[in-house]
């Protein structure tokens, strides 16, 4: 595997990076950590003929307990105990994100923004030409649900799941001008494993904000994947809330790892708001999430095994929300 040439573009401001994906529109990516966009040029995946690092972009690092820097490191996250201790289900799922190694390059806007996965498509040139190109890459067909128009390659990132549990927001910069909106308004309800956010053209994402609201409550994530140490996951869930006694103050259940990007149930835990949370009524939430989550044959493991895990993790995690348990 190589990497074949392109122009390295080094912006110092955010304005300057933006304008310079307006030029470039389409010809372009952005560079964070380089730990999965690299590895995907040099099996030539959707190459661009232009990289936008943004390593000297000061806006886009620093941390503290009301926002995260898009550029601020993995690693760095993992060892500030106070950010970690405040939002549970982050320290959980920094610490499951692949190896030290590749946490010391990784980045939180890089974690959020990581391409999709199938191994239709993670494979090499030889290999895709071998069996014939996939609709995310120089193809016209999906190989994993056989036809011409939908992509069902697999969100593959933790931070996701772990950062909508606690009500996170992101911040977006184009060159027209900014906003923000909740997390899991960045992945499209309508999209595929290809048109899979809702980001315009050449907008950068900046940063996020951590909410003081949830800020101290219980939470978790928990990620199934093949080899513990190393793996993208092959499912992963979070959870947060509060819990009067064995009643549901309020209750966050986020989904990733399954489809085509991250779910929040908001829906069927809203309804468990009030009532006594006991075993049978556990066992009942698990598995209505269960059978919302529709993972397909796209990953190493069955999506039968898959599914029938989503409750089995769910049960878990909600379980460590209760007073009185393990972290």
């Amino acid at each position: 595997m190589h990497l074949d040439p392109f122009e390295l573009h080094r912006p110092s401001s955010v304005d300057e990076a933006v304008d310079l994906a307006r030029r470039f529109e389409g010809r372009c990516d952005y560079l964070a950590g380089g730990t999965d966009l690299l590895p995907n040029y040099k099996m030539h995946l959707n190459l661009r003929p232009h990289l936008i690092a943004l390593q000297d972009v000061p806006e886009l690092s620093g941390r503290s307990l009301d926002r995260l820097g898009a550029m601020e490191r993995l690693a760095d996250l993992e060892g500030d105990r106070p950010l970690l201790a405040a939002y549970p289900p982050l320290g959980d799922a920094v610490a499951e994100i692949a190896t030290p190694l590749v946490r010391a390059s990784g980045t939180v806007g890089g974690n959020l923004l990581v391409e999709t996965r199938c191994f239709f498509f993670n494979q090499s040139h030889f290999w895709r030409e071998s069996l014939g190109y996939c609709l995310k890459a120089d193809g016209d067909r999906c190989h994993v649900v056989p036809q011409k128009q939908k992509c069902y390659a697999t969100f593959s990132g933790d931070l996701a799941p772990a950062l909508m549990a606690v009500d996170a927001e992101v911040e977006l910069a184009h060159s027209d001008g900014r906003r923000h909106l909740p997390l899991g308004a960045l992945y499209d309800a309508a999209g595929d494993g290809i048109r899979r956010l809702t980001m315009r053209p050449g907008e950068l994402l900046t940063g996020v904000r951590l909410p003081a609201a949830t800020r101290g409550q219980r939470g978790t994530y928990l990620k199934l994947r093949v080899r513990p140490s190393f793996d993208f996951p092959e499912l992963g869930v979070a959870a947060s809330g509060v819990l009067d006694g064995e009643r549901v103050v309020r209750l966050r259940v986020a989904i990733g790892g399954a489809e085509m990007r991250p779910v929040r149930h908001d829906a069927l835990t809203d309804a468990l708001v009030g009532e006594r949370l006991s075993d049978d009524r556990l066992r009942a939430f698990a598995e209505a999430v269960q059978q919302a989550t529709r993972p397909v044959h796209n990953t190493f493991l069955l999506p039968d095994y898959r599914r029938r895990m989503v409750s089995v993790f769910v049960r878990r995690a909600v379980e460590r929300l209760r007073p009185g348990t393990a972290g």
